[in-house]
């Protein structure tokens, strides 16, 4: 049975894929697609702090415009297109995570 970690690991190999399609069929190099799909990431942050903004009514212009919820959907487009991104670096991107997750731990925990 697969588990929540497999399926998401699962899931994002095929987005590369779908991604992949896309981009050569605009004659992209692969350095090209590499460099996208890291910059993507300030994007998808940017509309996460957009929605921050949006959610504290914080711009005296425009009020509150988002929710919370909002703010939630957007880090979760954070995640998934940084594991997009890791996964188009590395196609062993899940156990390059999960090192990494285990040094911040025992770094930050002790």
């Amino acid at each position: 049975m697969a588990t929540v970690d497999d399926r998401a690991w699962e899931t994002t190999a095929r987005l590369v894929d779908w991604l992949d399609g896309h981009h050569r069929d605009n004659d992209l190099a692969p350095e090209v697609i590499r460099l996208l799909r890291v910059l993507k990431l300030s994007e998808e942050v940017g509309e996460t702090t957009q929605a921050v903004i949006g959610a504290l009514g914080a711009n005296p212009r425009k009020g509150t415009t988002h929710k919370w919820s909002d703010v939630e959907h957007e880090l979760c487009d954070v995640i998934i297109t940084a594991m997009v991104a890791l996964t188009t670096l590395n196609p062993d991107a899940r156990m390059v995570f999960t090192e990494r997750l285990e040094h911040v731990a025992t770094r930050s925990l002790g």
